[in-house]
């Protein structure tokens, strides 16, 4: 039993930073949790106040002396925010970093604010009239004031930054139309839901035979108190949101909340009005323009009973909701669900557990499910709900793939094949759009021949060598290195280098090639400030551009109905990524990128450039067959016991000064290995230490040793020990350690 605990007085403070360490009375030993709400004295004049215990732990902070008792639990607890900060105690004993890291991100910090006025777009004809107007825009071919009005006829009044942002228009645009008496610009006090008056009128949503199955199977569990993982593997356009709607509709009736996460790049206008027009003022969202004011506003809102459904990325996950029914988690594949900053949790396996805390189901939804998802199903984990049909019965995009070596044998040097230029001048001729996608910013790491394609890989971990400015190239796993070769080691081929092509490189290269087409680049530098982003996706939603190039931002979420031919620049730049996850990210976007074709009525073409046309990740995207990647992938990974066949845990050591980090990595290193000599620690792989990904950052030099375990919990133990470790070692005090579990993109 714990003799100590240490509490948090004020959770709703802006200072989350600071605990209080209490004795635990022997009474109150049986009843004290993580999360419990408790009587303590605080103080000088030893007042009575609540706190809620956040760790209990045998190791006195303060002089034994001075710790003050806990006075008692306490009645009448608030008990979602004690559920709340239990998860916390949970992300931070599985993913390592402070109790304080872990309570920052499930508690929304409170913050003063003045009160918010909201500007909307209100619609000043009649129906009739406005449909004269819309006749007349279209005779002229106004295409931005058509959509404009056709989504104030649908629903007004709008949000002025929903008008700006989900429908792209620019503020003359708005401005042009309030001079001619079609709208107005009016400001109000800030509605409580972020969409305004939303018009409810929305037909009941009729579903097809598979669509009803799966409702109804989660559903009738879910009554029954039967609370499991589910994942729906449905190909695109088979109707996974109004699956998601019908649930949640059935969810509400019963009295319970919905959470719904979706990543960031798809909070799309056109998805989030459907969960409006069904679920009204109930229904709110998050995203990254709030500020944490709005945020900590949408929490209260929630805490309060005032809503029923949670929009957001992965931070709508900690929604303090009382009586949580469903958690939805839609693209569940997506990288951007593992959290980048400590903890570095993943909101899948969160949301898992928030689950089993509330007695709630969760759902998790992909056309390309992650390899982890997909496992856990077939091991009888998750339960596995499929949607093989698609709605409308619009065909999937031709898909084709050009190999580049073939081109380079022929004498074409371009990034633009033969097959893609000759499509795009056609597309340009019928005045449709172009779509161009590399997927990766700037230069790819990986050195590889452009006459056969070989690419040069460590020989103890499978995965690409990454070319640095030395002259050498490094694994990013285990330090092996070894220097560049002049030639292919292959092939004998001089035409051996990393590759060098970035957005801005291939927009100078269309920009010659095609003189007269008007061309949009989208990227990291383009798109700095939201503005940028959002002029960008207005012109080519407008059609004031015919090509947009750009990175992997422009294939998620966004449909342009006039784009009729996409191409795969480089399919190869995921492909060989320094680590394991290559095969699957690559398979996964380039079946993103193949969607953005032909969701008009036009039909849709795709053309893939690669060096590796035979590789099944490339091969099986272009058949769109997610069974047969997923065989083909996890018997590598098994081989290999890679996640999701075995478990991965990364230790990053940073330090700024490189000896210090160095010794302090092998010392680490070497203490776990003489634990498994011991006999103590068996079926552990221990790799490295090397060099990070990016080895210096700021003056702090870093480096990691990656472990590998059946079982994940030996990890958590090794992690355990490990932090002990370094914080009772004072030749450890000016290092940092951080852990990372299963890692999506590493340090």
């Amino acid at each position: 039993m714990a003799e100590y605990a240490n509490v948090i007085v004020d959770i709703s403070h802006e200072k989350l930073d600071k605990t209080f360490q209490y004795r635990i009375p022997e009474r109150l030993q049986e009843e004290l949790a993580v999360g419990v709400q408790v009587e303590i004295p605080f103080g000088n004049g030893e007042r009575k106040t609540t706190g809620y215990v956040v760790e209990l732990t045998d190791t006195p902070e303060y002089e034994v002396a001075k710790i003050k008792e806990i006075g008692d639990v306490a009645a009448g607890s608030i008990p979602i925010e004690s559920q709340l900060i239990a998860l916390a105690g949970w992300m931070r004993k599985n993913y390592g970093g402070t109790m304080n890291h872990a309570l920052k991100t499930v508690l929304p910090v409170k913050q003063k604010r003045r009160e918010k006025k909201q500007r909307f777009v209100k619609l000043e004809l009649s129906r009739e009239e406005a449909q004269e107007q819309l006749a007349l825009f279209e005779k002229k071919n106004h295409k931005a004031r058509i959509r404009l009005l056709t989504a104030l006829i649908e629903q007004s009044p709008l949000p002025y930054e929903v008008v700006t942002g989900k429908l792209n228009m620019t503020a003359s645009v708005i401005r042009a139309m309030d001079e001619m008496g079609i709208l107005c610009v009016e400001e109000k006090r800030a509605y409580r839901s972020p969409f305004g008056k939303i018009d409810r009128k929305e037909k009941p949503l009729v579903l097809n035979q598979e669509q009803q199955r799966i409702v109804d199977r989660i559903w009738q569990e879910l009554n029954r108190e039967q609370h499991h993982t589910y994942l729906i593997h449905g190909v695109t356009g088979s109707g996974k949101t109004a699956v998601y709607i019908e649930l949640i509709e059935k969810v509400v009736a019963s009295g319970k909340q919905a959470i719904v996460l979706i990543p960031e790049i798809a909070l799309t206008y056109q998805t989030v009005v459907r969960f409006y027009q069904r679920f009204g003022e109930r229904v709110s969202i998050l995203n990254s323009k709030m500020s944490p004011g709005e945020r900590y506003d949408q929490f209260e809102r929630a805490k309060m009973g005032e809503l029923d459904v949670m929009i957001g990325p992965r931070s709508a996950l900690f929604t303090p909701f009382s009586n949580l029914g469903v958690i939805i988690i839609d693209e569940e594949h997506e990288t951007s669900y593992k959290s980048e900053t400590l903890p570095r949790y993943h909101a899948r396996e969160t949301a898992i557990e928030r689950g089993r805390m509330a007695g709630a189901s969760v759902v998790l939804g992909s056309a390309t499910p992650s390899m982890d998802s997909y496992y856990k199903a077939e091991q009888g984990e998750y339960i596995l709900l499929e949607l093989e049909k698609r709605i409308e019965e619009k065909p999937l995009p031709a898909c084709e793939i050009v190999d580049l070596r073939e081109e380079l044998k022929q004498g074409n040097r371009s990034i633009l094949s033969g097959r893609l230029q000759e499509l795009m001048e056609e597309r340009l001729e019928r005045r449709q759009q172009i779509m161009l996608f590399i997927n990766r910013r700037g230069m790819a790491g990986f050195v590889s021949c452009r006459a056969c394609g070989h690419v040069l890989k460590c020989p103890h971990c499978d995965v690409s060598l990454s070319q640095h400015a030395h002259g050498k190239m490094v694994c990013h796993y285990c330090g092996y290195e070894e220097p560049v070769p002049q030639n292919c080691p292959e092939c004998g081929s001089k035409y051996i280098s990393g590759f060098k092509a970035g957005t801005q490189k291939i927009e100078e290269i269309v920009k010659k090639r095609f003189p007269e087409a008007k061309v949009l680049r989208m990227d990291f530098d383009t798109t700095r400030n939201k503005e940028g982003y959002e002029k960008i996706l207005s012109s080519f939603a407008n059609q004031e551009a015919d090509i947009l190039i750009g990175t992997q931002m422009i294939v998620k979420g966004h449909d342009f109905p006039n784009v009729t031919l996409v191409g795969v620049l480089a399919a190869d730049l995921s492909l060989f990524v320094s680590d394991f996850h290559g095969p699957e990210r690559t398979f996964q976007l380039l079946t993103q990128a193949a969607g953005r074709a032909g969701r008009g009525k036009l039909p849709g073409e795709v053309v893939i450039q690669t060096y590796h046309p035979e590789h099944y990740g490339i091969e099986l995207a272009r058949q769109q067959d997610y069974k047969k990647f997923y065989e083909t992938e996890i018997a590598y990974r098994q081989i290999m016991q890679y996640p999701p066949c075995g478990h991965m845990m990364v230790m990053l050591v940073a330090s700024r000064d490189e000896m210090t980090a160095s010794l302090s990595a092998e010392l680490l290193g070497q203490k776990v290995r003489q634990s498994q000599e011991k006999g103590k620690l068996t079926g552990l792989s221990v790799i490295g230490p090397a060099n990070a990904a990016v080895a210096k950052v700021k003056d702090i030099y870093k480096k990691v040793i990656y472990f590998k375990h059946a079982d994940y919990q030996e990890l958590v133990k090794i992690k355990d020990v490990l932090e002990l470790f370094v914080s009772s070692h004072r030749e450890f005090s000016s290092i940092m350690i951080q852990f990372d579990f299963n890692p999506m993109n590493g340090f």
